[in-house]
């Protein structure tokens, strides 16, 4: 138990390092590409920084596999250069005790991810992305049953909810004239975004307003000029990675109950899954890197774990994208590279031990 504890607090200290490198590089990167619109609309440089900084638990969730490879590597590569794991061995610890402290490690970093994954990172990513669009005059959410709001010199276009990217439902459209006065008032249950700019209303109900009176007529169908650009279009619809679980779940369910498609959905909950495996899958990598041999340095076995790393990041995004154009089964798009990587890590282990 003491060797157990000992193993233990190494992997931890091995992976606090890790994120302490890696979560830093890759939200510089963030921080690099929010510079780019300082200055427009009334962002500014503290917004890029709190855009960044409300973004750390979502990047920490995206890098845990690698900082569980190179933190477990370090961390093991560091006593196996102190001649610790030779001793273990000697006192008739087999390799395969001592794997279990990297993998109980990883198993609670796990949790830790579930709960950020649940609680924090999709309300705080939310929240980020809605404070940049406001700052940038783009949309924004204001609560829940408020739904969300845009406007330009002369309309004001209200949405109730965005059910995927290129379809809404209650939306109301508020006209005005030169002198700000409320020319005509639209509602459709339904909005049909094309790619042209172009929305097609479904189930109108118009109301002009004249000087005296009020004109009421109705349309099955209205085609109606946006002025949403692609891109505000894209912020009115929450990424589907900023989503909890337990919101991926209830919105798969309810865009497959009304006939709509919901793979982008379905593959970003199953990718949270996939998630954990792939964790799993480097920590069990990083065991057999170490007690194959440390001969060529332990700064050799850190480069070719990080570009073990890179390969699997590469090969999971590739995997994932070609899972949604060839419109495979989300569940087999998202968890198969992290089954094979399993198994082929596995496989590696039987052979060293």
């Amino acid at each position: 138990m003491l060797i157990f504890r000992y193993i233990s607090t190494q992997v931890f200290i091995g992976l606090v390092i890790a994120t302490a490198i890696l979560l830093p590089l890759f939200s510089f990167f963030d921080l690099l590409d929010q510079l780019d619109d300082v200055g427009k609309g009334t962002y500014r440089t503290i917004d890029a920084f709190l855009y960044t900084t409300m973004l750390l638990p979502r990047r920490f969730i995206q890098i845990a596999p690698f900082v569980a490879l190179l933190g477990t590597v370090a961390a093991l590569g560091a006593l196996a250069v102190n001649s610790e794991l030779i001793a273990m061995r000697s006192a008739g610890i087999s390799p395969l005790q001592i794997s279990m402290a990297p993998l109980a490690v990883g198993i609670a970093l796990i949790l830790f991810i579930a709960g950020l994954e649940q609680f924090v990172a999709p309300q705080l990513q939310q929240k980020a992305i809605s404070n940049r669009a406001i700052a940038l005059n783009q949309t924004a959410e204001l609560g829940k049953g408020l739904g969300i709001w845009t406007r330009n010199e002369r309309n004001i276009l209200r949405i109730g909810q965005m059910l995927h990217a290129t379809k809404a439902t209650d939306v109301e459209i508020l006209n005005f004239d030169q002198t700000n006065l409320l020319q005509a008032h639209i509602h459709a249950e339904f909005a049909e975004i094309r790619s042209n700019d172009a929305w097609i209303l479904t189930n109108v109900v118009i109301r002009k307003f004249t000087e005296t009176q009020i004109l009421l007529t109705r349309a099955e169908t209205l085609s109606w000029q946006s002025f949403l650009k692609p891109e505000d279009i894209a912020t009115l619809t929450k990424p589907p990675e900023s989503l909890s679980p337990v919101e991926l779940v209830r919105h798969v369910d309810f865009l497959r109950s009304t006939g709509q498609k919901a793979d982008s959905y379905a593959l970003a909950l199953w990718r949270k899954a996939g998630s954990a495996l792939l964790t799993i899958a480097m920590l069990l990598l990083s065991i057999p890197f170490i007690f194959g041999s440390i001969r060529s340095g332990l700064a050799n076995k850190l480069v070719l774990a990080a570009l073990i790393g890179v390969a699997v990041y590469l090969l999971d995004q590739i995997f994932a994208n070609a899972g949604l154009l060839l419109h495979l089964e989300p569940a087999f798009a998202a968890l198969a590279p992290s089954v094979i990587l399993i198994m082929l890590a596995v496989l590696w282990l039987r052979r060293v031990f």
